[in-house]
């Protein structure tokens, strides 16, 4: 399978906006705890997770010129990982959010720690051999190895535990899915994985099951809270609130420059840890696509819930863990219902639908409490993308391509990525290269770019509204005029703003998400907020302004 060229608005030289993290004063979704809304950073959207409430330290954002080693894009998981391991070894660090720290997806996992890959070692096997999977057994298997090291070394209180995974067939299916896993389980050496007659859920019986054991659960903010601590302890520095808008390599002396609205950071090595690569043009976004996934969170009495990691086969698939919240109050959060980015506006329906499953299975669940979404990266070979960037010499590298497997590959990322940039081996750089071509994937591939290039039809079809007064408040709505086609969002107070609905990146028409109260991108899945400032890449800007002689009454507002 053919590479795509590698193309830029620049052309040599790498820009980029970095994503950004904005407060939405007027959240759609309707989560119980609503009192706390307007008080924190929902990221990349208007829903909360539980694990929001967690505060976070704040930094200064970057001014002036600095000088480190290695500059990491991007304070989630990965980013943080990569800084602190390379930070262990000695190396300055500096760490660049635009929003403020976990801002983006990291906190909108629902945080399973686990070698159970996401996408089956079976396939992983026919897509990459049977030394690939083990490869990927073996980097997953470590990756939670190296979380507990990290918690017990820098003594995190994250609620660290070590617990079961059960795999288990929807009612009814017949089971040699799991006998093909178990057995390609087996090859890629992960010989404790055995036969359950069935799933510990009480009022549920699954059938014949695969059990993982010894798998682990954290909490993802609470982590990062530990790692932002260790990094402190070794003088690695964090700026937040900072906009990167170019990675430039000076050709004079090979140094990397990682530019910010206010100020530089000179390095040998730049990590671009951003969930979705944002210094790349084309390449990358051919290779993976965006999903949402949608989770509930509800009460649950302990005698109704034995602590575990819980998945289904379905298609798409359900995840399911437990939380204790601060209150002490046992949680049940529930995952799945997935879509393309940008392509369904149903999330509600999701979250009823999740609900039914969920209940179906756990009958004592309570009132649900939190209801949210997050973006997943599938790569069209099934794992992820970690390593030097594509067409970039040494110095330049990235990950991405979580799948539903985002906290381990963050641990993977920071460990592979150590070795290469301080110029060590690791036997995991091949299965992880994001220059790799799987021509077994060229039927995914295709499958999934042809959906994206379908969806460039939206040039051609009406609005959704005939008139802007067909909007309601807290909501928006895609309307036609002329030959162009406006983003116009309605708020709070009945007020208009009006963006251009053409995505900056490769100029898709964009959807309104009333879930998030976000604009999403159907064709790469860059994600804008109602006022078209740009919070997932890979768009590397806001959404441009829309035409004001286009309108004869209301606002219209300049995004950015």
């Amino acid at each position: 399978m053919a590479e795509a060229p590698r193309e830029g608005p620049r052309g040599a030289s790498d820009i980029f906006r970095r994503t950004s993290s904005r407060r939405l004063t007027n959240a759609a979704a309707d989560n119980s705890n609503s009192e706390r809304r307007l008080e924190m950073d929902r990221g990349s959207g208007s829903t909360l997770a539980p694990w929001m409430a967690a505060d976070l330290p704040s930094y200064a954002s970057l001014e002036g010129e600095h000088d480190a080693d290695v500059c990491v894009v991007g304070a989630g998981i990965a980013g943080l990982s990569t800084a602190y391991e390379l930070a262990l070894a000695g190396r300055s660090v500096i760490v660049l959010e635009d929003g403020e720290v976990a801002s983006g997806e990291t906190s909108r996992t629902t945080a399973h720690l686990t070698a159970a890959f996401d996408d089956r070692y079976d396939a992983m096997e026919r897509l990459h051999g049977p030394r690939g999977a083990t490869l990927l057994a073996d980097s997953h298997s470590a990756a939670i190895d190296r979380i507990e090291q990290i918690v017990r070394a820098e003594r995190i209180d994250c609620r660290f535990e070590r617990l079961d995974g059960y795999l288990f067939m929807p009612p009814g299916d017949p089971q040699d899915p799991l006998e093909r896993e178990l057995d390609a389980c087996h090859r890629a050496g992960l010989w404790d994985v055995e036969w359950a007659e069935r799933a510990p859920i009480a009022d549920f019986h699954t059938g014949r099951c695969l059990r993982f054991p010894n798998q682990a659960q954290f909490h993802p903010r609470l982590y990062l809270a530990g790692l932002l601590a260790a990094l402190r302890d070794r003088h690695a520095r964090v700026f937040t609130k900072s906009h990167v808008t170019a990675v430039e390599r000076r050709e004079e002396n090979g140094q990397i420059e990682v530019k910010t609205e206010r100020g530089t950071v000179r390095c040998n090595d730049a990590v671009i840890a951003t969930n979705t690569p944002v210094n790349d043009w084309v390449t990358m976004h051919t290779k993976q696509y965006p999903y949402r996934t949608y989770v509930i969170a509800a009460p649950i009495p302990k005698d109704a819930w034995t602590p575990g990691l819980y998945w289904d086969t379905a298609q798409p698939y359900h995840y399911v863990r437990g939380f204790v919240d601060g209150a002490g109050h046992t949680l049940l959060i529930s995952g799945g219902e997935d879509h393309k980015t940008g392509q369904e506006d149903d999330g509600r329906d999701r979250w009823s639908a999740l609900e039914s499953w969920t209940r179906e299975r756990f009958p004592h669940l309570g009132e649900v409490r939190y209801r949210w979404s997050g973006q997943v990266l599938e790569p069209m070979d099934g794992v992820a993308f970690i390593g030097r960037n594509p067409g970039d010499r040494d110095g330049v590298w990235i990950a991405t391509g979580d799948s539903g497997n985002g906290m381990t590959h963050g641990a993977i990322a920071g460990m592979l990525l150590r070795d290469l940039i301080l110029g060590g081996e690791n036997e995991w750089a091949k299965v992880y290269d994001p220059s790799r071509r799987t021509l077994r994937a060229a039927g995914e591939f295709a499958k999934e770019n042809l959906n994206m290039v379908a969806q460039y039809g939206d040039w051609l079809t009406p609005g959704e509204v005939k008139s802007e007064d067909e909007i309601p408040k807290n909501s928006g709505a895609i309307v036609r005029h002329g030959l162009h086609k406006h983003a116009v969002y309605r708020d709070a107070r009945g007020q208009l703003h009006r963006c251009s609905a053409t995505c900056p990146h490769l100029g898709a028409i964009l959807s309104w998400n009333s879930a998030e109260c976000t604009w999403d991108c159907p064709a790469h899945g860059s994600r804008f907020d109602p006022y078209g400032q740009v919070i997932n890449g890979p768009a590397n800007g806001n959404l441009a302004p829309a035409d004001e002689h286009a309108h004869e009454h209301g606002e219209t507002r300049r995004a950015g």
